[in-house]
């Protein structure tokens, strides 16, 4: 896994840096927990580095909500020719200063990072005794955040253990939190329906158009009902199945962006 390739230089070696990093502070300190005190240090630390690609893609989603009725005036007035629907729709996102990419940026980013975290998290969490904590030394940085040994506890909880394999009630906790969390976080992050002034202000010139609005709709909403409930379950499940250190990455994250979202919801 620590192999020297591309992906492992450029990401994997330094989000294992930073955690061993913050690791060894919190041993300094002598504060109990280290590890999973570290955890939350380098969400903290990558939430940081995200927040303007995630501001952003907050921004062109709120705009791209704005221009939905224009955008659905624009396709009844001309439904009958798909390029002028295309060009037209070019010219109202320049004007508005929109682009429609942009809200795709924080997911491409995001990817590499939580590879890179998964492969950092699970090496530290895994049982490879000694040998692997020469491996884990070898691409450290430098000699002085060199480890020993990981203590896995926090907060009573063995982060490298799955609930699966607990066989503690408690730990089940873990999926459940983890599984609302991420409903929450849909529930926040999905646009809200146009309100019913701005639907009557749509001007649709066929029954045709609107059978096609109505079926459009429609597709969205189940949609977003899958969104909102399939997903969640999802997760709670991996998280069942996975070493509770990586829920505990996966849920902070998810707080900080249900908190952010509702912060630069409402400054807009």
């Amino acid at each position: 896994m620590l192999d020297p390739n591309l992906f492992n230089t450029l990401f994997v070696y330094p989000t294992l840096n930073i955690l061993v990093f913050f690791y060894k502070i919190f041993l300094f300190l002598k504060i109990p927990g280290a590890f999973g005190l570290s955890i939350l240090a380098l969400t903290v630390f990558i939430r940081a580095i995200l927040h303007p690609f995630f501001k952003q893609q907050i921004e062109t989603a709120k705009k791209m909500q704005d221009l939905k009725p224009h955008l659905d005036r624009l396709s009844s007035k001309h439904k009958d020719d798909p390029k002028k629907i295309q060009q037209e729709q070019l010219r109202l996102y320049k004007e508005a200063g929109v682009n429609p990419g942009a809200g795709c940026l924080f997911m491409i980013i995001q990817l590499p990072v939580f590879i890179a975290l998964y492969n950092t998290l699970s090496l530290l969490l895994s049982n490879g005794g000694a040998k692997l904590i020469t491996q884990i030394n070898k691409v450290l940085y430098t000699p002085y955040i060199h480890i020993q040994t990981i203590d896995p506890w926090f907060l009573g909880f063995n982060l490298a253990l799955s609930p699966a394999k607990s066989g503690l009630w408690y730990y089940y906790s873990i999926p459940l939190i983890t599984a609302f969390l991420q409903y929450l976080q849909v529930q926040v992050t999905t646009p809200s329906s146009p309100s019913k002034e701005k639907d009557k202000e749509i001007i649709v010139s066929s029954k045709d158009a609107n059978d096609k609005k109505d079926s459009s709709n429609d597709f969205q909403k189940a949609m977003n009902t899958q969104m909102k409930f399939i997903f969640p379950i999802m997760i709670g499940w991996f998280s069942y199945t996975l070493p509770v250190g990586l829920s505990l990455y996966w849920n902070i994250f998810s707080l900080f962006s249900i908190m952010q979202y509702k912060k630069l919801k409402v400054k807009n």
